[in-house]
């Protein structure tokens, strides 16, 4: 008896022993990513750029708010927001509270799918099957039906109104003491609101630093903004994989970008031109999957330094 069921016994421990980890601590582990990128022009200060990305506010998350308002306290030059805010329509609030602080700070920000539609319950192995098939969000796969529409034009309003600077398919400036910041973005290629030949053209002269800006990391937005010269690029989406395997990695991305680049900091080339790529693994979840193993909830403190 005991050598017949106690194997599958042992196997069913460490499955809720591993549930109980990834969706009571590991997700409600905020850790901040710091990272330096060699970008600006010589002689010029170095720039603390804070990235919060994919925060998926479900109402009644006091420990993410927390943590989120306390992310002030680094006291960034500039704060970049990679989209995904949200994770329930009734979650606006609480993201305008957890973000408060921060929105004192000048700032400028992107949506993701989810900013713009309610989560829906899935099969997670339908994301190693949308690799396997190279079919992610809308490219590829049919168009969802019966979504449920977040309200965000109220972040939008809320964002706009604290100055921060709207760049889904836009360009905008943000001016920093004496330093004037140039911003492209795009709308989420995630669910194809990409349209890259409205902001095409590359970095614009007479900034001191020009910064692309896009939602999800897919290879058509990377390829065109690393060929256009911008010498980083800011991305969320890809959650760090979520649940990684140790010593291994991450088995999805949620995109067609390669697991190796799933999170932190790396490059991208095309057209013979290379770019600094940043993806942040976010510090929230799709509320119907909980957890995160091997992946703790984050957020980025870039600090920009001169090239060598």
């Amino acid at each position: 008896m005991r050598a017949r069921y106690g194997v599958p016994l042992t196997l069913t421990a460490v499955g809720a022993a591993g549930l109980a980890y990834a969706a009571g601590f590991e997700a409600r582990s905020f850790r901040l990513r710091r990272v330096t990128v060699p970008v600006l022009p010589r002689g010029m200060r170095p720039l603390r750029v804070l990235q919060v990305s994919d925060i998926h506010m479900v109402s009644g998350q006091r420990k993410k708010q927390r943590w989120l308002q306390s992310l002030a306290g680094l006291r960034p030059d500039f704060v970049i927001n990679t989209g995904d805010n949200l994770s329930d329509p009734e979650g606006v609030p609480e993201t305008l509270d957890a973000l408060g602080p921060l929105m004192e700070f000048p700032g400028a920000y992107v949506f993701g799918s989810n900013d713009y539609y309610g989560p829906k319950l899935r099969n997670p192995a339908r994301y190693l099957f949308e690799r396997v098939h190279g079919r992610h969000g809308l490219n590829g796969n049919a168009p969802v039906v019966g979504a449920v529409h977040n309200p965000w034009e109220e972040l939008r309003d809320a964002f706009d109104a604290a100055g921060w600077v709207g760049l889904s398919n836009c360009r905008g400036r943000l001016k920093l003491e004496g330093i004037e910041i140039a911003l492209t973005g795009l709308d989420d290629p995630h669910i194809k609101r990409d349209r890259y030949a409205e902001v095409a053209g590359g970095p614009e002269s007479g900034a001191d630093l020009s910064l692309a800006v896009v939602h999800a990391p897919y290879l058509r937005c990377l390829d065109a903004f690393a060929a256009d010269g911008y010498p980083l690029i800011l991305a969320g989406h890809t959650h760090g994989g979520q649940l990684c395997i140790p010593f291994y990695g991450a088995l999805v991305t949620n995109c067609d970008l390669d697991p190796d680049r799933v999170k932190g900091l790396s490059t991208h080339t095309a057209a013979g031109r290379t770019s600094f790529l940043h993806v942040s693994a976010g510090c929230g979840t799709n509320r119907y999957t909980p957890v995160r193993f091997a992946c703790p909830p984050e957020a980025t403190l870039l600090t920009l330094t001169a090239r060598p």
